[in-house]
């Protein structure tokens, strides 16, 4: 009589401990893990879910007044309706097309810059980075003095070069107020884009370089072929940061123009805030607020999975 072994083959078996092990180490994370979720969960999955529940609603903003259920009554009104909304949509537009040309290749050719052997190197590299830990508010009380029409420096300075058909009032000018702007954004966030660049650089292979100036390539062709292609990583972060910071944008507006003049500066974040807290209309105003989350979400997302399938390959 034959007897029949019923245990597992040993390849399942171990199949079977080495996934115990990875959920071992899980599971006894999950306690350090809490505290950090649990913040997560209170500060930003909380909000989020608030602003889209109330996005369906009609409210004011005021406790002893209930909120009533509005269903799409808030994105109908802020598509058809709404023309400040059209207004903010093409500024935010135009903000996130420059921002992710200027602010990106002025960081990346001053990390070029400032990864050679130069004189002073670390002290330029602070002095561009400098501005990028002030506070938005800050930036916006320095450059609105610099753009003040009687007394600023940059007209004072257009005065003094004998342009003074170019002097304007920066700031109260519907046609380049928000470019003016976003000047103070290229001032302020190009220092931190191109400290991740100078982070990218460190990790260029040397060799490959030095083989690519044996082999008779110039330092175009070498910065195409070998250091752009290492650059990939690095220039993910950096894009995808740009288009957050830039769709979300409110501080420099603010403190500058408040969406002024006659709306020419406004945004999509601005004239959420203003749609919820001055005009009391915190259903518009979250309505919009998730309008920008899906548009961040469409352009954020496609990006990283292409790139990630690009490593991948």
């Amino acid at each position: 009589m034959t007897t029949v072994s019923t245990a597992p083959p040993p390849a399942r078996t171990h199949h079977r401990a080495r996934q115990g092990r990875r959920r071992m180490p899980v599971l006894g994370a999950l306690p350090f893990l809490a505290p950090a979720l649990a913040l997560y969960g209170i500060f930003l999955l909380f909000p989020i879910v608030s602003a889209v529940y109330l996005s369906f609603m009609r409210w004011n903003g005021f406790p002893t007044v209930p909120p009533v259920w509005a269903g799409l009554d808030n994105y109908r009104d802020i598509l058809t309706n709404d023309t400040v909304f059209h207004t903010a949509l093409r500024n935010s537009v135009i903000w996130v097309v420059l921002s992710l040309i200027v602010p990106t290749v002025l960081a990346l050719l001053l990390a070029l810059a400032l990864n050679r052997r130069l004189l002073g190197r670390n002290l330029l590299r602070s002095a561009f980075y400098i501005p990028a830990v002030l506070a938005s508010i800050a930036v916006a009380t320095m450059w609105t003095w610099l753009y003040n029409p009687n007394s600023g420096l940059v007209n004072g300075t257009l005065n003094a070069l004998g342009l003074s058909s170019w002097i304007q009032d920066w700031l109260g000018e519907p046609r380049i107020a928000l470019y003016s702007v976003f000047v103070a954004f290229v001032w302020q966030t190009t220092g931190f884009s191109m400290v991740l660049f100078l982070a990218g650089l460190q990790t260029v292979p040397a060799d490959l370089v030095e083989a690519a100036k044996l082999d008779g390539a110039s330092a175009w062709q070498s910065f195409r072929n070998v250091t752009l292609p290492a650059l990939r990583p690095t220039f993910t972060v950096v894009l995808v940061l740009t288009v957050i910071s830039s769709l979300k944008v409110f501080d420099l507006i603010v403190g500058m123009t408040n969406g002024g003049p006659a709306q020419s500066s406004q945004v999509l974040a601005l004239w959420s805030y203003s749609q919820s807290f001055i005009n009391h209309n915190f259903g518009g105003g979250n309505a919009l607020a998730v309008v920008l989350l899906l548009i961040t979400l469409a352009l954020v997302l496609p990006y990283l999975m292409w790139t990630l399938k690009e490593d991948e390959r």
